[in-house]
Formats: C-alpha cells, sequence, structure tokens
C-alpha cells in the first residue's frame, strides 16, 4: 500500500468526507500514475475518485471500532493543527 495514505478507521473524531477524498484521491494516483489531469484523464480519474471515497466511506461505517486509534494523523488533520 502507498505509504502516503494514512489510516482512517479509528480516528476520533470520525474522518471527515474530506479526508477520506484526500485518501481516495491518493489511491487513484498511485494506482494510475496519474499526478496531474489532463482533458484525456479527468474525467476517468475523477470518477474513479467518487467510486474509491464511497466504497471507503462504507467500508468506514461497516467495520466495527478499532481497540487501537491510528499511529498517524491524516495530512488535513495535521495542516489543520499547524495553522490553528
Amino acid at each position: 500500500m502507498c505509504r502516503n495514505i494514512t489510516t482512517l478507521r479509528g480516528l476520533e473524531p470520525v474522518a471527515t468526507p474530506e479526508e477520506i477524498e484526500a485518501a481516495a484521491r491518493q489511491y487513484v494516483r498511485k494506482v494510475t500514475g496519474v499526478q496531474k489531469t489532463t482533458a484525456a484523464t479527468e474525467d476517468a480519474f475523477e470518477r474513479a475518485v467518487e467510486i474509491i471515497a464511497a466504497a471507503t466511506t462504507d467500508a468506514l461505517e461497516a467495520l466495527p471500532p478499532r481497540r487501537v486509534p491510528p499511529r498517524t494523523e491524516p495530512p488535513i488533520r495535521r495542516l489543520t493543527r499547524a495553522t490553528s
């Protein structure tokens, strides 16, 4: 798995839609090799992000709570905390 994708299950408070989308976007970038979309890749890329984000949301809602929280915070939380 891509080391840049942070574990979202078990976060307190729970993962936000923005965090889920960011993880989905990073995953799609990794598996497709598309770092910057073009007119030829944008529709397929964005559709894949939507599908992965929806699947991630479903999985996070269906899985039981974690016993131990993840070791790292998602980048969005780290950035927010650094600028506050």
